[in-house]
């Protein structure tokens, strides 16, 4: 095996990549350890926290998810970190229901017509990203869409760096953004959906990167060196 040494001014790169301040957001969901894992393993300090200060002056914020639209909403806002999420300017990066949140709504986890006598209303997003998040049109296919699958375009984005189409990532989900403007790379089960979406410095897979191996590695650390 040949083993290809950095230069000094490779390692200086590195170095300071690897002392910039990083932050997941704690929106009180599940999953939060196993994207600092990811993190870690490629010899990047991060801390996850839900301290207002701390995720405006971050380098880099990642917004991690699992559950539904709903309950993450509610629990953003009860932290009072709306108008921080929205208001960022450094690149921001969305898993799962990190992704499905920074858009404009979502029907998972809609109230019924008859839950508290409310009508039943999609749930309002961080609204970052002008699209929707609604079922995934699954077909015959099972829900959720759980497991490996192929990524059918992939665009120039930055992020995608040294990613092809047909390469595989690890999907859990029922819900999903439509083919847009805003799609930077799509995968299909059942009908087309978007696997990752951009706008400016918000950007968000639907696919989970920390559990997507050695691929979902790589798409961590283009972002971490964007």
């Amino acid at each position: 095996m040949t083993i290809v040494k950095q230069t000094p001014r490779q390692e200086e790169i590195q170095d300071k990549m690897r002392k910039k301040m990083n932050v997941i957001v704690d929106t009180g969901c599940a999953n939060l350890s196993s994207v600092k894992f990811a993190i870690e393993r490629l010899g990047y300090k991060v801390t996850i926290t839900d301290d207002i200060n701390l995720i405006k002056n971050a380098d880099k914020v990642i917004l991690p998810g699992v559950g539904t639209a709903r309950h993450a909403m509610e629990n953003i806002q009860a932290k009072g970190l709306v108008e921080t999420l929205h208001s960022l300017t450094q690149p921001v990066l969305g898993f799962c229901l990190g992704m499905q949140l920074m858009t404009e709504s979502s029907t998972e986890g809609q109230k019924s017509s008859t839950e508290d006598q409310e009508p039943s209303t999609n749930i309002p997003c961080l609204a970052m990203i002008p699209t929707e998040i609604s079922p995934l049109a699954a077909g015959d296919n099972r829900l959720p869409h759980m497991g490996w699958n192929t990524l059918t375009t992939v665009s120039d984005h930055p992020i995608f760096a040294g990613i092809k189409t047909d390469d595989y990532f690890y999907f859990v989900h029922s819900y999903a953004a439509p083919i847009s403007k805003y799609t930077i790379a799509s995968c299909e089960y059942g009908t087309p959906f978007s696997a990752a979406i951009a706008k400016d410095n918000f950007i968000g897979c639907q696919f989970h990167p920390e559990r997507s191996g050695a691929l979902g590695s790589k798409i961590i650390q283009n972002f971490l060196e964007i």
